[in-house]
């Protein structure tokens, strides 16, 4: 089937193809730094090379996506280059699981010269919105030097606690983190589909096989970045990049974007300052916008929005896909205030301004038209500063989910997952899920 504009609306289609949790083995093994490259080859060392700069178009991507590829070895276009199949699409985790769960080369075995190539790429795909697109992702990357510096300041080789896996194997104690599945289960999308084999087309990538007998890696190395079909002004193919606590679709047909979903981000620390002084608090944003919602709600009204389940971890995670619940739960949009419907669309924002400049304002007009039938609800608290504090807007169309765990590595701090989807956009509208 033939992917839709963002304008229009694509057919609700659900085939839900699940992705099973990882081996309970890579759990134990020892957490792993960023493999595959040597000191002068890191992304860190890759800091100074300035960055080239493409139109911010779809022709842009593809040129900056062409220019990258010229850069790589014959192997290393046939781990970036895939096969569009729905198994390669749907293969993202909120893991530091490496190329075990998620496709595409890593930034860590990549050259000065490669990786500012593959950064101008998501340079030019993403937005550029002050502490969005492109400038998040960094944001989101240095927050996993931040971990691995406070991991080998533990001197555990986990988190402080010991064990391997982060916090020693899990949550004090040994359990798994708080922020994994009910009950102690692994966090899903653990693994790749199929019970842990490789998408079809897919090429081990390189550092990957370390990353698997090493265990959860936490570095700026150890994000993939994908392109899953031929970039083209023709055809459909997928921009896929990700690591732990990140993964970025962007969806391409006939030279336009069809799609900026799903879209995961995370972050722990919250906030952190650098030696220099340079203060980081990526999500911030996004916590401010879902607070000024909630806290814009009468006592009634937030009795309303109040859902009586709990959450410890965002519902539409890694696959979770085409599993929107059947019923809406909270307040109605129809049921606020003009100054209230505003805050929505605020909170809104942050997720879809991702997306290049003139998909985020086509997508959030789109969601401004569906306001009336669009609701908001929560969970936990509504300070959003304790585990299982969660707030939930979902539309006809938008859906965004933003959480509150403990922390895993860094235990006595929460952190946050979220995610945003689109009931009719997610991949283009070009698979299948129920």
């Amino acid at each position: 089937m033939k992917p839709q504009a963002l304008s229009r609306t694509v057919g609700r289609r659900r085939r839900w193809l699940g992705l099973t949790g990882i081996a309970t083995s890579v759990l134990l093994l020892s957490v792993a730094g960023c493999s595959g490259a040597s000191d002068d080859t890191a992304s860190g060392a890759a800091t100074a090379v300035p960055l080239t700069t493409y139109a911010k178009t779809t022709a842009g991507v593809v040129e900056a996506a062409t220019a990258f590829l010229a850069t790589l070895s014959d192997d290393q276009k046939s781990t970036v280059s895939l096969e569009y199949t729905q198994e390669n699409a749907v293969a993202w985790s909120n893991l530091p699981c490496g190329g075990s769960c998620r496709p595409g080369i890593d930034f860590g075995s990549l050259s000065a010269e490669q990786l500012a190539a593959a950064k101008s790429v998501l340079q030019t795909a993403l937005g550029t919105q002050s502490g969005s697109g492109y400038s998040r992702v960094e944001e989101i990357l240095a927050a996993d030097d931040r971990l691995n510096s406070v991991q080998a300041s533990s001197g555990t080789g986990g988190a402080p606690g010991g064990g391997g896996a982060p916090g020693g194997g899990g949550a004090p104690g040994g359990a798994m983190p708080s922020g994994g599945a009910p009950g102690g289960a692994m966090p899903s999308g653990g693994a790749m589909p199929d019970g842990g084999a490789m998408p079809s087309g897919m090429a081990i990538p390189s550092g990957a096989a370390a990353g698997m007998a090493g265990g959860l890696s936490y570095s700026s190395g150890s994000y993939y970045l994908a392109f899953l079909g031929e970039p083209s002004s023709t055809g459909t193919w997928q921009l896929h990049f990700g690591g732990h606590h990140l993964a970025v679709d962007m969806t391409y047909t006939d030279g336009k974007v069809v799609s900026a979903s799903p879209f995961f981000i995370g972050v722990e620390p919250t906030s952190w300052t650098d030696d220099d002084g340079t203060a980081h608090a990526p999500l911030d944003d996004m916590k401010s916008g879902m607070s000024a919602l909630l806290g814009s709600l009468s006592t009634d009204e937030t009795a309303k929005a109040q859902i009586s389940e709990s959450f410890s971890d965002v519902l539409l995670g890694p696959g979770k896909d085409g599993q929107f619940p059947e019923k809406k739960e909270g307040i109605k949009g129809s049921a606020l205030s003009d100054e209230q419907r505003q805050l929505v669309l605020a909170a809104i924002k942050p997720w879809v301004a991702n997306a290049d400049d003139a998909t985020a304002t086509e997508l959030m007009s789109a969601y401004e038209s569906e306001l009336d039938d669009t609701y908001i609800g929560w969970s936990g608290t509504t300070t959003l500063t304790k585990h299982a504090d969660y707030v939930r807007i979902d539309g006809p169309s938008v859906w965004v989910e933003f959480v509150c765990q403990d922390g895993v590595v860094i235990q006595n701090q929460i952190h946050y997952h979220t995610i945003y989807r689109d009931h009719t956009r997610d991949y283009g509208g070009e698979f299948t899920f129920s």
